[in-house]
């Protein structure tokens, strides 16, 4: 037989491919329909009912899924069991290492958040080996209490508020991290505090991205949107652009860095080595510094910030105002070029839109060309409070399994 034929039988290889394919497929259409029967997944997918069968048989013994109780469609003929994904099993860890603290997190293969730690710290100036040693032993303690609920994480994904391309940070300003190692120096943390555990693949990522990411999987169902800015205030601002439901990257993986967008050339000088950059204006720091209070209080300092918001108080109002306004400025510059449907607002901005917003909406609605933008569209919103970076690192932890979980099997089996 003419192995260029095209109508020649497929080869093993080819039929080995085209299941790991399908299990992907099935598998993920039960992860997104949380609940069907298999004659619902052979409905979804185009295969036969006899080839989804075989398929989440195998899942089932894989422990992906669940099967249990009776469901009925609404539809003639006998009722089927239900499926769903497991609730053990392969899970991801996701590790978010920022300026003030670290959150671990844990999600099943449905996302459910099942284990979460954060430590409070203060992580500027201090050595990257060290942070990091720090947020291993916190994932080490999450990993454990997972295994409390039989789950097993089957990789680390880290969220810093950092360029990061190769595994590496390229530079981290508010941490003063230049050129570092991470996901290896994580890797070494994690396997020394595990001496007899299989080790853990690590990636890494920028924070922003991580909590785009996480909106856009986990965020409110009932408006949900596909392509939109996220920003989100911490110490500085981060920002993640995301066009009909994919992360936009750049060139080189750097895009996003709105919080780096000149706003006044002669202004004071940012960590980056710039002047005049949005964060010093919008900033934790830069807030707190105009609303009078300690720019290095923190979570303290934002809550006193919020409690004078609230009560009215002149001089915090004008400091987020005038917050908003620098925000919204650059942002229709943004909405300009890209055209979304909407800007997310997370992190130390969500708790300040109702005092933020006008003065952003209002300098939006007037420098977006388009016209769409007007006030009370609701274009500019809070971000969800089922999302952040930590969420969204574990979740593309699990969205990898669930993309190939033949792949996951072979891992385990070596």
């Amino acid at each position: 037989m003419n192995s260029n034929d095209p109508s020649a039988a497929p080869s093993k290889a080819d039929k080995a491919t085209v299941r790991r394919h399908n299990l992907s497929l099935v598998l993920r259409t039960v992860h997104d329909a949380g609940e069907t029967t298999r004659a619902g997944v052979a409905a979804r997918v185009g295969l036969t009912r006899a080839a989804v069968s075989s398929l989440v048989d195998q899942l089932l013994t894989e422990g992906f899924l669940t099967e249990w109780g009776k469901t009925f469609s609404g539809q003639a003929g006998r009722p089927g069991t239900a499926l769903q994904v497991a609730r053990t099993g392969p899970a991801g860890l996701g590790v978010e290492i920022n300026i003030d603290y670290v959150t671990v997190c844990v999600i099943d293969l449905a996302g459910t958040d099942r284990v979460r730690l954060v430590e409070r710290t203060d992580n500027r100036g201090a050595p990257p080996a060290t942070v990091l040693a720090r947020a291993a032993r916190l994932a080490s303690r999450a990993i454990e209490s997972a295994a409390e609920q039989k789950l097993r994480p089957v990789g680390a994904e880290l969220a810093l508020p950092a360029l990061v391309s190769g595994g590496s940070v390229r530079q981290a300003p508010n941490l003063g991290w230049n050129r570092v190692a991470v996901e290896g120096l994580f890797a070494q943390a994690l396997t020394a505090l595990r001496p007899t555990q299989r080790a853990l693949p690590v990636s890494a990522d920028n924070e922003a991205n991580l909590a785009a990411m996480a909106e856009l999987w986990f965020g409110d169902s009932d408006d949900r949107v596909t392509s939109f800015i996220y920003l989100t205030g911490e110490i500085g601002i981060g920002g993640a652009l995301v066009l009909n439901g994919q992360l936009l990257r750049g060139a080189h993986g750097f895009a996003g860095e709105i919080g780096h967008v000149v706003v006044e050339p002669d202004g004071p000088e940012c960590r980056c080595g710039a002047r005049g950059c949005l964060e010093q204006y919008a900033g934790q720091a830069a807030l707190l510094r105009a609303a009078g209070l300690d720019e290095s209080a923190g979570l303290t300092g934002l809550a006193e910030l919020e409690r004078r918001a609230r009560e009215g108080e002149p001089q915090a109002l004008y400091a987020i105002e005038e917050a908003g306004r620098r925000l919204g400025r650059v942002l229709s510059g943004a909405v300009n070029l890209i055209d979304p449907d909407a800007v997310i607002l997370g992190g130390v901005f969500r708790d300040l839109m109702p005092w933020l917003a006008p003065a952003a909406d209002e300098e939006l609605t007037a420098r977006v060309v388009s016209g769409l933008w007007t006030p009370g569209s609701k274009r500019l919103r809070a971000s969800s409070s089922s999302g952040d970076a930590a969420r969204g690192a574990a979740a593309r932890v699990v969205r990898e399994v669930l993309a190939d979980p033949a792949a996951y099997v072979e891992r385990v089996a070596d």
